[in-house]
């Protein structure tokens, strides 16, 4: 076939494909693992090379004021999955659900028998879930973290029709892992089984030796997004969520290009020694490892994007990419030599601007205005809500309410009406809230208004005038601080499972 013939094959192969896409745009949601608001170019990184998802934000809308849903990586992902913020969904906190668990053999390598953390509340509808209702088919690749293997709450039983990964959070530590988790419908799974890694299991999993793994997790999760991604015709609108673990320690990958590019670039870098405890492997060139698992990811963007195009799918295909917190220091990180929290104060697990406000990025080709900037406040439980009316769902919220349980409810509000540049169409929230109970931090954000709470203790900050937070203004702010203080404490649902101190005024007196 001369290359005219093959020319004119390849055009009616996508006019064909054209022809058949459903009017439903598809949605892939590419969600990274403890990346700080600072950590790409495009948010102002200078050390780390991102071209692809700067090529994204340039065809699309960068936020920067986005927030996640917690400033941990579970409970975050459940705001997400639930539209609920964390004074109101079930999963709150990393609860782990290993730590009991009986133990079984890879070889000669000792692993946990159950892994997982606490499960998503099955009297609760899901995102996944919602979409399935919309005609959607679902692939989750990454990791899970909404419940523990055989729980009532995995990817088989929550609305997932092709998941591999992760199910166990703390599994994710290591990137080269003795197993990972599939469920797969096209493969005949009826339920989330374990895929045994068996060059890997040759290896310990920790020491010297533990390099000569050679199945590197992050690369298998995406090279089966991509082939999910293949499998798509446009006949059916598909809804992606790509949770990959990358930059989340530990600080390894394989000695390619990209990690002797860095290697050659921070030639006096930092050491660390491991934590086996943590499931986290010594690491010798630390920053050039960080710097390398970010371009890493970039390049994991650049293919998903290539790959829609290939596919003919990229003008009906909406792309999201965003971070489940702020920056990590496990593993050996350096996130004050990155300046990866963008200049704003705090780290994970902390409820300051650094552990909550996230990178953001959104491209619909045709919809949304190439190199849009906006500072449209949102936060992780305002995606059901968009996704809903994007997709034209006009019974969320009423018909996914359970009545049976006292108090269900959603919490978001679509920014669909912003993506669309209809911005004065765009309702705001009266206030974002979040909670944590591991460092027993609350916070609320009204405004400009930022009020920071840590063991009961209110601080109050003007973002306008103090984006670092800095300057605690409570004392001459009475008032606010009240109405802020009456907002959490209506907001907040008891919790048996993650418990935090609620804030009173008369803390602020005796400060």
């Amino acid at each position: 076939m001369n290359r005219t013939n093959l020319m004119l094959c390849a055009t009616l192969c996508s006019l064909s494909l054209q022809a058949k896409q459903s009017d439903k745009p598809n949605i892939i949601f590419i969600l990274c693992d403890d990346m700080g608001y600072g950590d790409l170019a495009c948010y102002g990184q200078k050390y780390i090379n991102t071209p692809n998802i700067d090529r994204m934000a340039s065809e699309g809308m960068l936020f920067t004021q986005a927030y996640a849903g917690s400033p941990v990586s579970a409970p975050s992902r459940s705001t997400i999955m639930t539209g609920q913020h964390s004074g109101h969904a079930h999963v709150r906190g990393n609860k782990e659900y290993w730590r009991k668990s009986p133990t079984m053999k890879y070889k000669e390598n000792t692993d946990y028998a159950v892994s997982g953390q606490e499960p998503y509340d099955p009297n609760h509808i899901i995102l996944p879930e919602i979409m399935k209702k919309n005609g959607y088919t679902t692939g989750m690749f990454g990791k899970w973290a909404g419940g523990y293997e055989g729980s009532c709450s995995t990817p088989d039983k929550r609305g997932i029709d092709e998941f591999y990964g992760y199910i166990c959070q703390y599994q994710a530590h290591l990137y080269y892992p003795n197993f990972l988790n599939r469920y797969s419908k096209s493969a005949g799974d009826t339920a989330t089984i374990r895929i045994t890694l068996e060059d890997n299991i040759n290896y310990p999993m920790y020491g010297d030796d533990y390099r000569k793994r050679t199945q590197y997790s992050a690369d298998m999760i995406h090279r089966a997004a991509l082939k999910w991604i293949d499998s798509q015709d446009g006949s059916q609108p598909f809804y992606g969520f790509f949770t990959y673990t990358l930059p989340h320690a530990e600080l390894v990958q394989p000695n390619d290009s990209i990690l002797k590019f860095y290697k050659k670039k921070f030639f006096h870098d930092k050491t660390w020694g491991g934590n086996e405890k943590g499931r986290y492997n010594e690491s010798v060139h630390t920053h050039a490892e960080f710097a390398g698992m970010i371009t890493r990811l970039d390049a994991y963007v650049g293919e998903i994007m290539d790959k829609l195009k290939e596919k003919g799918l990229d003008d009906n295909t909406i792309i999201i990419f965003s971070s489940d917190n702020g920056p990590h220091e496990e593993g050996g990180a350096d996130p004050e030599f990155f300046g990866r929290d963008g200049k704003l104060k705090g780290l994970k697990r902390q409820c300051y601007e650094g552990g909550i406000r996230v990178p953001f990025i959104v491209k619909w080709p045709g919809k949304i205005k190439p190199g849009s900037v906006n500072d449209h406040q949102l936060a992780f439980y305002d995606i059901m809500p968009t996704f809903c009316e994007i997709i034209g769902d006009k019974k969320f919220p009423k018909k996914y309410v359970n009545k049976q349980v006292e108090g269900d409810c959603f919490d978001g509000i679509s920014f669909a009406p912003t993506l669309l540049g209809n911005d004065e169409k765009q309702k705001k929230h009266e206030f974002l809230y979040w909670e944590f109970h591991e460092t027993n931090q609350m916070a609320l954000r009204m405004g400009d208004w930022k009020l920071f709470v840590k063991k009961g203790v209110p601080h109050l900050y003007n973002l306008a005038t103090d984006i670092h937070e800095d300057k605690d203004v409570a004392k001459e702010n009475i008032e606010i601080v009240k109405e802020m203080i009456e907002i959490i404490h209506r907001e907040h649902k008891p919790s048996k499972l993650f418990k935090v101190t609620l804030p009173s005024i008369d803390k602020i007196k005796n400060k």
